[in-house]
């Protein structure tokens, strides 16, 4: 399951719906809107294997890995966020929810940086030509 943080660009969202990629914002189909970021954790935690993608820095923190989610920091201009979405969902090490659960990573647009879940080592994906 795809979601969205609640200040994810509308104008992003209706890319990502155009392009048919399934999702759920934060308080709109999913949770309440103003959720305070030590708030979305637990929320997460009660969804099926979901992937927040979110534009908070703060999110990008290797303490925050859990098995049964994963945390995704766009660090795009917003104006990118969708693009950045669809790129990383098509990356080969991240095309399955199996692959991301526990990963905790940031996306850029020279690369994926990411914590996996039992390692205390960084890895780092260049993107594609």
């Amino acid at each position: 399951m795809i979601i969205l943080d609640e200040h994810f660009p509308e104008s992003q969202r209706q890319i990502l719906q155009r392009w048919r990629i399934s999702f759920r914002q934060i308080g709109y189909e999913v949770g309440r809107g103003g959720l305070k970021d030590d708030e979305i954790i637990p929320l997460l935690l009660q969804l099926h294997q979901p992937t927040l993608f979110t534009l908070d820095a703060g999110f990008h923190k290797p303490t925050l890995r859990h098995a049964r989610y994963c945390l995704i920091h766009l660090d795009v201009e917003q104006y990118e966020a969708a693009s950045f979405v669809r790129r990383t969902l098509k990356h080969k090490s991240f095309d399955t929810h199996a692959k991301r659960m526990g990963t905790v990573a940031k996306v850029s647009p020279t690369g994926i940086m990411l914590w996996l879940l039992h390692s205390e080592v960084k890895t780092r994906f260049l993107w594609e030509s």
